[in-house]
């Protein structure tokens, strides 16, 4: 292989970018993901580590195995460095609000992945953290997204239609999972 090829990653990538453009809008999201072929991306900053992530992570109709994994190692637990898979279900959930609230600004992703261990430890310093969270199992992420509310970015993730969607107004964050379909704190 010589540098001037292009890798298969990178072809999907320069694919994707002129796509984004052309994507169709609709006001449910979650049915213009299930429904349209092109791409989906996500972008996120953790305040914690100071990474970022833009990603087209599926391409007409297939996920990006390799963008999945990155994703997965950006949302990883922070405080034990370890990484699990995290659901695409819940990047879908996420997108879908994302592309909802007309913005270019990225989400800045609070908790993703929870070792067990960090999350009885998060426990213990405050009553919103389920024993059971689906942060555990890589199902879920809290989020912000500034230059939106949180009653906005609730209202967006409700209108999916799909999953669990938590509003914490006084910590300024929104739950977002692929669990059952259910609301709080709106």
């Amino acid at each position: 292989m010589t540098s001037s090829l292009m890798t298969r990653r990178g072809l999907i990538g320069a694919f994707a970018a002129t796509m984004v453009v052309a994507a169709p809008t609709s006001s449910k999201a979650f049915g213009f993901l299930k429904g349209a072929g092109d791409i989906r991306r996500i972008s996120m900053f953790s305040g914690r580590t100071g990474e970022s992530i833009d990603i087209v992570y599926w391409v007409e109709g297939e996920y990006i195995k390799e963008a999945m994994a990155e994703i997965s190692h950006f949302m990883r637990d922070v405080r034990s460095n370890e990484v699990k898979a995290i659901d695409a279900r819940t990047i879908d959930i996420a997108a879908a609000s994302h592309r909802l609230l007309e913005t270019s600004t990225p989400y800045n992703m609070l908790s993703g992945y929870r070792s067990q261990a960090t999350n009885d430890a998060m426990r213990r310093s405050s009553s919103g953290v389920a024993k059971n969270s689906l942060h555990i199992q890589g199902q879920a992420a809290d989020l912000r997204l500034d230059g939106r509310s949180v009653s906005q970015i609730y209202k967006a993730a409700a209108s999916c239609n799909a999953g669990g969607v938590g509003k914490y107004s006084r910590s300024n964050f929104v739950h977002m999972d692929c669990g059952p379909l259910r609301t709080w704190g709106g």
